[in-house]
């Protein structure tokens, strides 16, 4: 969650209060992948999360009942805790023709979330679809899905991006709004910091070799069978924000990008499912600048010439000397305003 280590007390004291918060899951248009990314969590496992962190008033994949006992839970739930619910949404809601293109209960997604979005503390959208429309949303959009964002406005929105999204990114920010009674602090796309602040490319295992200049330029070439960086065969991890790289997935340390595959952008609303995976993303530089040394030198029978020993030299001389620096401008002690 991105808070200090002495916070961990409060929240332990969260997950063991009494006071579960009852938490309603509606279903739309989606695969269900992100409920079986939650199933794969083990800490807590979801067998805890919903007897002992939650209470799971409503979620038509994992619930006993069904058909009208099911809506009724669902209706009783609306009503009896009004303003006290996290309305967690999965999937998109289709909004051509009226929304038909989806129903549960004889209601459409657009009926269904209408009805339940008012009374909601707050609403958590999880996955791609829920968050910005997902597969449904990209053209030519048959059915004009919609993530939850376009349907409702008057409430305060969390988006859990991912196809499907880490199960801890949905159970940290749970037990964020459990611990403090607030929302964590949200990007410019509703999603959290914690989870969503960073790039994927600055964490990534094969960073090293883009600054290198090392690159697979085709699926199952030497550079791919060493571990070399899949920017070239369209890996979108320099412009995808996401801890992909730094939570991983399934407790075993996997993410796509750790067994060859290119990352496709799946937290970003502009990138998945609306470019090809092959496709190369646009960014700044993908071979090392200029100034860097090179990192290879092939010597033969001689040490380092002087061109060499001169460059690495100036970039060492540069280096020491915006160290030297930025030393004297840092504060002598924490809080002393008295120095530069």
């Amino acid at each position: 969650m991105g808070l200090p280590f002495e916070a961990a007390r409060k929240v332990a004291e969260a997950a063991q209060s009494p006071g579960r918060p009852p938490v309603i899951w509606l279903h739309f248009q989606e695969c269900t992948g992100c409920s079986e990314s939650l199933l794969r969590s083990s800490h807590p496992t979801l067998a805890s999360l919903i007897l002992d962190l939650v209470s799971l008033d409503y979620q038509e994949t994992l619930m006993a009942g069904s058909g009208e006992q099911a809506e009724k839970a669902l209706e009783d739930s609306i009503k009896e805790n009004r303003g006290k619910y996290i309305l967690v949404v999965e999937g998109a809601i289709p909004t051509q023709n009226g929304g038909i293109y989806c129903k549960v209960g004889g209601k459409t997604a657009i009926e269904s979330l209408s009805r339940a979005a008012p009374g909601a503390a707050a609403i958590v959208s999880i996955g791609t679809c829920a968050s910005y429309g997902g597969i449904q949303a990209a053209d030519p959009n048959p059915t004009a899905a919609v993530g939850v964002s376009n349907v409702v406005n008057q409430k305060p929105i969390i988006n859990i991006p991912g196809c499907p999204p880490s199960p801890y990114n949905f159970l940290s920010t749970i037990l964020y709004i459990q611990t403090f009674k607030k929302m964590p602090v949200l990007d410019q796309l509703g999603r959290p910091m914690f989870a969503y602040g960073r790039r994927i490319h600055e964490h990534c295992e094969r960073r090293p070799h883009f600054d290198a200049g090392r690159f697979a330029e085709k699926f199952g070439d030497d550079g791919h069978r060493q571990g070399f960086c899949l920017f070239k065969i369209g890996c979108k991890g320099p412009v995808t924000f996401a801890n992909c790289s730094v939570q991983r997935f399934n407790d075993i340390g996997a993410w796509p990008v750790s067994v060859g595959h290119p990352c496709i952008g799946c937290t970003e609303p502009d990138v998945v499912f609306r470019t090809s995976i092959f496709d190369k993303v646009q960014i700044h530089s993908v071979t090392p600048p200029d100034m860097y040394p090179a990192a290879v030198v092939e010597v033969k029978g001689k040490g380092a010439d002087p061109l060499t020993t001169g460059v690495v030299g100036l970039v060492a001389g540069a280096a020491l000397g915006a160290g030297a620096m930025l030393v004297k401008r840092l504060p002598k002690e924490v809080g002393d305003d008295k120095s530069e």
